[in-house]
């Protein structure tokens, strides 16, 4: 009976992965720096049009998903992750925002990867002072966000 207890403890250690120092640890990339990109930083866009989001993804690893997030900033709160401030209006209440967020999984788990994602504003929302946030996981589940100050005309 002990034989079999030291075999069945000896099975378990043996079974158990080691680390090979390979987990991932990295947070993924959002690339809005390339000619292509759209919207950066104090972009504005215009209400009854549709337009292409564009940002280039990677990772060490894989890639997992992506989300966008554009909501107004009328009250002047703040999610910037980049360095440039852009004229603001004044404060105002919202009547009718533009109101955008919706998930998107990256097929294939690649390191890297272009997303393009076509979005309309309606004609009837709010002008003024929005933000639109990228956030981008990788498949462990690192997590990036950019956060960017845009206008709606």
């Amino acid at each position: 009976m002990k034989r079999i207890i030291i075999f069945f403890a000896m099975a378990s250690l043996l079974s158990c992965g080691k680390d090979d120092g390979t987990t991932d640890t990295e947070y993924p990339v959002i690339d809005i720096a390339y000619a292509d990109a759209f919207p950066v930083q104090c972009s504005t866009i215009q209400r009854g049009e549709t337009f292409v989001f564009r940002a280039k993804f990677s990772d060490n690893v894989a890639l997992g998903s992506f989300s966008l997030d554009v909501h107004d900033n009328f009250d002047h709160h703040t999610h910037s992750t980049e360095v440039n401030e852009c004229d603001m209006e004044p404060v105002k209440t919202p009547v009718k925002p533009f109101v955008y967020i919706n998930s998107f999984e990256i097929p294939g788990a690649p390191r890297i990867y272009e997303a393009s994602v076509e979005l309309t504003v309606p004609a009837d929302v709010d002008p003024g002072d929005y933000h639109f946030m990228i956030r981008v996981t990788d498949r462990e589940g690192w997590q990036t966000m950019r956060g960017l100050s845009i206008k709606i005309q």
